[in-house]
Protein backbone atom coordinates (compact mmCIF):
# COMPACT_ATOMS: atom_id res chain seq x y z
CA UNK A 1 0.00 0.00 0.00
CA UNK A 2 1.45 3.64 -0.89
CA UNK A 3 2.77 5.53 2.09
CA UNK A 4 0.92 9.17 2.93
CA UNK A 5 3.02 11.78 3.77
CA UNK A 6 1.87 14.98 5.64
CA UNK A 7 3.65 18.45 4.67
CA UNK A 8 3.43 22.21 4.52
CA UNK A 9 3.42 24.67 2.23
CA UNK A 10 4.62 27.75 3.84
CA UNK A 11 1.96 30.81 3.27
CA UNK A 12 2.10 34.12 4.40
CA UNK A 13 4.30 35.37 6.94
CA UNK A 14 4.05 32.38 9.39
CA UNK A 15 1.15 29.86 7.92
CA UNK A 16 1.39 26.80 6.73
CA UNK A 17 -0.74 24.91 4.36
CA UNK A 18 -1.36 21.39 5.33
CA UNK A 19 -0.59 18.97 2.01
CA UNK A 20 -1.67 14.86 3.23
CA UNK A 21 -0.12 13.02 -0.16
CA UNK A 22 -0.14 9.52 -1.08
CA UNK A 23 1.34 8.85 -5.00
CA UNK A 24 0.59 11.84 -6.79
CA UNK A 25 -3.02 12.45 -4.79
CA UNK A 26 -3.03 15.61 -2.29
CA UNK A 27 -5.72 17.21 -0.60
CA UNK A 28 -5.08 20.68 1.52
CA UNK A 29 -6.00 21.97 4.64
CA UNK A 30 -6.67 25.95 4.89
CA UNK A 31 -5.33 26.98 1.57
CA UNK A 32 -5.73 30.74 2.69
CA UNK A 33 -3.44 31.60 -0.61
CA UNK A 34 -3.85 30.15 -3.33
CA UNK A 35 -0.28 30.95 -5.37
CA UNK A 36 2.15 28.69 -3.37
CA UNK A 37 -0.75 25.85 -3.83
CA UNK A 38 -0.93 25.90 -7.49
CA UNK A 39 2.86 26.01 -7.68
CA UNK A 40 2.93 23.19 -5.75
CA UNK A 41 0.78 20.95 -7.66
CA UNK A 42 2.24 22.26 -11.02
CA UNK A 43 6.14 21.79 -10.03
CA UNK A 44 5.38 18.56 -8.79
CA UNK A 45 2.69 17.07 -10.62
CA UNK A 46 0.18 17.07 -7.94
CA UNK A 47 -3.48 15.91 -8.46
CA UNK A 48 -5.42 17.48 -6.21
CA UNK A 49 -8.53 15.56 -4.60
CA UNK A 50 -10.34 17.81 -1.99
CA UNK A 51 -9.63 20.91 0.13
CA UNK A 52 -10.79 20.97 4.31
CA UNK A 53 -11.48 24.04 5.52
CA UNK A 54 -11.42 25.04 9.84
CA UNK A 55 -12.95 27.96 9.60
CA UNK A 56 -13.55 31.16 7.90
CA UNK A 57 -11.07 33.50 8.08
CA UNK A 58 -9.12 35.00 5.14
CA UNK A 59 -6.14 33.82 5.93
CA UNK A 60 -7.64 30.22 6.10
CA UNK A 61 -10.04 30.32 2.99
CA UNK A 62 -8.62 33.36 0.93
CA UNK A 63 -7.21 31.27 -1.92
CA UNK A 64 -10.13 28.84 -2.28
CA UNK A 65 -11.58 30.83 -5.22
CA UNK A 66 -8.70 30.93 -7.50
CA UNK A 67 -7.81 27.25 -6.64
CA UNK A 68 -11.29 25.93 -7.49
CA UNK A 69 -10.96 27.90 -11.18
CA UNK A 70 -8.04 25.55 -11.80
CA UNK A 71 -8.91 22.37 -9.83
CA UNK A 72 -13.01 21.58 -9.19
CA UNK A 73 -12.46 19.69 -6.09
CA UNK A 74 -14.71 19.04 -2.83
CA UNK A 75 -15.15 21.77 -0.24
CA UNK A 76 -15.61 20.18 3.08
CA UNK A 77 -15.72 22.88 5.95
CA UNK A 78 -18.32 23.88 8.53
CA UNK A 79 -21.98 24.05 7.51
CA UNK A 80 -23.02 26.62 9.81
CA UNK A 81 -20.87 29.32 7.59
CA UNK A 82 -21.40 27.67 4.41
CA UNK A 83 -22.86 31.65 3.93
CA UNK A 84 -19.85 33.07 4.86
CA UNK A 85 -17.88 30.75 2.58
CA UNK A 86 -19.75 30.25 -0.42
CA UNK A 87 -17.43 28.10 -1.78
CA UNK A 88 -18.10 25.17 0.96
CA UNK A 89 -19.62 22.43 -1.23
CA UNK A 90 -19.87 19.74 1.70
CA UNK A 91 -21.16 21.51 5.11
CA UNK A 92 -19.83 19.50 7.99
CA UNK A 93 -20.79 19.89 12.14
CA UNK A 94 -20.00 17.31 15.11
CA UNK A 95 -20.24 13.89 14.52
CA UNK A 96 -19.92 13.94 10.66
CA UNK A 97 -16.99 11.70 8.89
CA UNK A 98 -15.53 11.49 6.01
CA UNK A 99 -13.18 9.55 3.74
CA UNK A 100 -10.49 10.80 1.53
CA UNK A 101 -9.76 7.03 0.16
CA UNK A 102 -7.26 8.85 -2.36
CA UNK A 103 -4.91 9.92 0.50
CA UNK A 104 -5.51 7.63 3.16
CA UNK A 105 -7.40 9.64 5.35
CA UNK A 106 -10.51 8.76 7.70
CA UNK A 107 -11.74 12.07 9.68
CA UNK A 108 -14.57 12.72 12.15
CA UNK A 109 -15.35 16.10 12.51
CA UNK A 110 -14.98 17.47 16.21
CA UNK A 111 -16.83 21.10 16.57
CA UNK A 112 -14.09 23.11 18.58
CA UNK A 113 -15.37 26.71 19.07
CA UNK A 114 -13.64 29.84 20.78
CA UNK A 115 -11.39 31.36 18.24
CA UNK A 116 -14.74 31.21 16.26
CA UNK A 117 -17.78 30.27 16.46
CA UNK A 118 -17.84 27.79 13.36
CA UNK A 119 -14.46 26.19 14.05
CA UNK A 120 -14.33 22.70 13.27
CA UNK A 121 -11.21 20.12 13.30
CA UNK A 122 -10.64 16.58 11.79
CA UNK A 123 -9.47 13.99 14.00
CA UNK A 124 -8.95 10.66 12.67
CA UNK A 125 -6.51 7.87 10.93
CA UNK A 126 -3.51 8.65 8.36
CA UNK A 127 -1.76 5.68 7.87
CA UNK A 128 -3.09 4.60 11.11
CA UNK A 129 -1.19 7.01 12.77
CA UNK A 130 -3.86 9.18 14.89
CA UNK A 131 -3.64 13.15 13.47
CA UNK A 132 -6.07 16.17 14.57
CA UNK A 133 -5.86 19.12 11.82
CA UNK A 134 -7.03 21.64 13.95
CA UNK A 135 -6.89 25.35 12.50
CA UNK A 136 -6.46 27.95 15.39
CA UNK A 137 -7.63 26.08 17.93
CA UNK A 138 -4.50 24.94 19.56
CA UNK A 139 -1.38 26.26 18.63
CA UNK A 140 1.92 24.46 20.01
CA UNK A 141 2.64 25.67 23.61
CA UNK A 142 -0.24 27.89 23.02
CA UNK A 143 -4.34 28.45 21.53
CA UNK A 144 -6.04 30.85 19.37
CA UNK A 145 -7.42 34.41 20.53
CA UNK A 146 -10.59 35.15 21.14
CA UNK A 147 -12.16 36.60 17.87
CA UNK A 148 -15.74 35.11 18.33
CA UNK A 149 -16.12 32.91 21.59
CA UNK A 150 -14.97 33.44 25.16
CA UNK A 151 -12.69 31.80 27.52
CA UNK A 152 -14.86 28.85 28.76
CA UNK A 153 -15.95 27.81 25.29
CA UNK A 154 -12.41 27.80 23.84
CA UNK A 155 -11.19 26.06 27.53
CA UNK A 156 -14.10 23.49 26.49
CA UNK A 157 -12.19 22.70 22.82
CA UNK A 158 -8.93 22.27 24.20
CA UNK A 159 -10.17 19.84 26.79
CA UNK A 160 -11.44 17.97 24.40
CA UNK A 161 -8.31 17.35 22.31
CA UNK A 162 -6.72 16.90 25.75
CA UNK A 163 -8.32 14.24 25.74
CA UNK A 164 -7.41 12.37 22.62
CA UNK A 165 -4.63 9.90 22.65
CA UNK A 166 -1.24 11.22 23.61
CA UNK A 167 0.45 10.35 20.37
CA UNK A 168 -2.11 12.19 18.27
CA UNK A 169 0.01 14.33 15.90
CA UNK A 170 -1.27 17.61 15.98
CA UNK A 171 -1.31 20.16 13.08
CA UNK A 172 -2.35 23.17 13.52
CA UNK A 173 -1.48 26.70 10.97
CA UNK A 174 1.08 29.03 12.42
CA UNK A 175 4.81 28.93 13.75
CA UNK A 176 3.89 30.83 16.60
CA UNK A 177 6.12 28.35 18.82
CA UNK A 178 8.80 30.42 19.80
CA UNK A 179 6.78 33.30 20.66
CA UNK A 180 4.02 30.73 22.88
CA UNK A 181 7.46 29.43 24.43
CA UNK A 182 8.40 32.77 25.95
CA UNK A 183 5.36 33.10 27.39
CA UNK A 184 4.48 29.54 28.55
CA UNK A 185 8.22 30.17 30.38
CA UNK A 186 7.26 33.09 32.06
CA UNK A 187 4.10 31.21 33.54
CA UNK A 188 6.24 27.84 34.04
CA UNK A 189 9.57 29.23 34.26
CA UNK A 190 11.33 25.50 35.57
CA UNK A 191 9.09 23.01 33.28
CA UNK A 192 12.54 21.63 32.53
CA UNK A 193 10.01 20.27 29.39
CA UNK A 194 8.99 23.81 28.27
CA UNK A 195 13.42 24.24 28.23
CA UNK A 196 14.11 21.24 26.60
CA UNK A 197 11.17 22.13 23.61
CA UNK A 198 12.81 25.68 23.37
CA UNK A 199 16.03 24.77 22.85
CA UNK A 200 14.73 22.06 20.48
CA UNK A 201 12.42 24.74 18.85
CA UNK A 202 15.37 27.58 18.39
CA UNK A 203 17.62 25.06 16.89
CA UNK A 204 14.97 23.90 14.18
CA UNK A 205 14.02 27.78 13.24
CA UNK A 206 18.01 29.13 13.22
CA UNK A 207 18.16 26.27 9.80
CA UNK A 208 14.22 27.82 8.86
CA UNK A 209 12.47 24.52 9.56
CA UNK A 210 9.16 24.07 10.73
CA UNK A 211 8.82 23.48 14.62
CA UNK A 212 5.43 21.51 13.70
CA UNK A 213 3.98 19.29 13.62
CA UNK A 214 3.46 19.13 17.29
CA UNK A 215 1.41 16.13 19.71
CA UNK A 216 -1.14 15.96 22.18
CA UNK A 217 1.28 14.45 24.63
CA UNK A 218 4.04 16.87 24.41
CA UNK A 219 1.33 19.43 24.56
CA UNK A 220 0.37 18.38 27.84
CA UNK A 221 3.60 18.68 28.99
CA UNK A 222 4.52 22.33 27.69
CA UNK A 223 1.05 24.54 26.63
CA UNK A 224 -0.05 26.37 29.73
CA UNK A 225 -3.42 26.54 28.12
CA UNK A 226 -3.39 22.42 28.15
CA UNK A 227 -1.97 22.37 31.79
CA UNK A 228 -4.40 24.38 33.96
CA UNK A 229 -5.01 21.71 36.63
CA UNK A 230 -1.87 22.36 37.29
CA UNK A 231 -0.57 23.88 40.19
CA UNK A 232 2.34 25.57 38.99
CA UNK A 233 0.07 27.35 36.03
CA UNK A 234 -2.89 28.00 38.63
CA UNK A 235 -0.97 29.78 41.08
CA UNK A 236 1.20 31.75 38.33
CA UNK A 237 -2.29 32.78 36.66
CA UNK A 238 -3.37 33.70 40.10
CA UNK A 239 -0.43 36.28 40.63
CA UNK A 240 -1.28 37.55 37.83
CA UNK A 241 -4.94 37.71 38.29
CA UNK A 242 -4.77 39.21 42.16
CA UNK A 243 -8.12 40.87 42.20
CA UNK A 244 -9.99 37.44 42.80
CA UNK A 245 -9.30 34.21 43.61
CA UNK A 246 -9.52 31.56 40.46
CA UNK A 247 -11.95 28.82 41.64
CA UNK A 248 -11.72 26.11 38.45
CA UNK A 249 -9.50 25.10 35.64
CA UNK A 250 -11.82 27.61 33.18
CA UNK A 251 -11.20 30.69 35.29
CA UNK A 252 -7.19 29.65 35.18
CA UNK A 253 -7.25 29.45 31.63
CA UNK A 254 -9.49 32.84 30.92
CA UNK A 255 -6.83 34.40 33.07
CA UNK A 256 -3.88 33.26 31.68
CA UNK A 257 -5.46 33.78 27.53
CA UNK A 258 -5.83 37.47 28.65
CA UNK A 259 -2.16 37.55 30.39
CA UNK A 260 -1.19 36.47 27.30
CA UNK A 261 -2.95 39.05 24.76
CA UNK A 262 -1.03 41.71 27.11
CA UNK A 263 2.23 39.44 27.07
Amino acid sequence: MPYTSVWAIPAFHDNYIWVVQRASAVVIVDPGDAEPVLSALQSQSLDLCAILITHHHWDHVGGLQRILQSCPVPVYGPAVDQARIPQISHGLAEGDHIELSEVGLSLDVLEVPGHTLDHIAYYGRCDEQPVIFCGDTLFSAGCGRLFEGDAATLHASLLRLAHLPAATTVYCTHEYTEANLRFALAVEPDNPQLQQHRDKVRELRSHNKPSLPTSVGLELEINPFMRCDQPTVRQAAQTYQQQRQLESSAEVFAAIREWKDHF
